[in-house]
This record gives C-alpha cells, structure tokens and sequence, in this order.
C-alpha cells in the first residue's frame, strides 16, 4: 500500500480536517498553525545537504537516483516528481532530469 501523498494508487491524501478536537482544560487544546520559519519548506534542508556534498558524492547520489526514477514507466509520475529537485536546488534537478531522460532514451 502506498503511504505517501501525492500518489496514482488510491493512497492517503491530506484532508485538512483536525487531528483532534478540541478539549476543555483551563483553556481550549486543539489543531494550531505553527509559526513558519524562512527555511520550513520541503526543499531547504534538501538543497543545503546537496549543496554541501562533494562533486562526487553529488554524482553518485544522481546516479542513484536516477537510476530508480528512469525506470518508471508512467511518464506522468516522472513529470511530477523531477520539480521537487529542481525547487531543491537548480543544478541538482537539471543534472538529475538529464540523467534520468539519458536512461528513458536508451531503454
């Protein structure tokens, strides 16, 4: 079962519904925002690690990667996933979608 949103396999998907409901204590408990900071997103910390990796260690984690994603074979799923890269870090989505489109040609 897939356990990730967003998914093509009918899995979980967010609601924006409570996790709980509020109770009474000496005030009221409850589903609060919590506060943003600059660098609450889901790409910052990806990007510092990449940016901090050496040349090699970034051409092996695009090997990798690359790897696993050229061997999807819906072509949608490819589309949606190679932006979360790019957002990232820019070199670190071209290398990975240039690598990932050598291994789609080929195949």
């Amino acid at each position: 079962a897939k356990n990730y949103e967003p998914n093509s396999f009918g899995g979980p998907y967010e609601t924006g519904e409570p996790l709980a409901a509020p109770s009474a204590v000496v005030g009221f408990t409850g589903t609060h925002e919590a506060p943003a900071h600059t660098k609450d997103d889901d790409f910052f910390q990806a990007g510092e690690l990449y940016r901090l990796m050496s040349a090699e260690e970034k051409s092996r984690l695009i090997a990798n990667l690359a790897g696993f994603i050229g061997q999807v074979q819906r072509d949608d799923i490819v589309e949606r996933v190679l932006p979360h890269f790019h957002a990232a870090d820019p070199e670190y989505g071209r290398r990975l979608e240039e690598a990932v489109r050598a291994i789609r040609e080929t195949s």
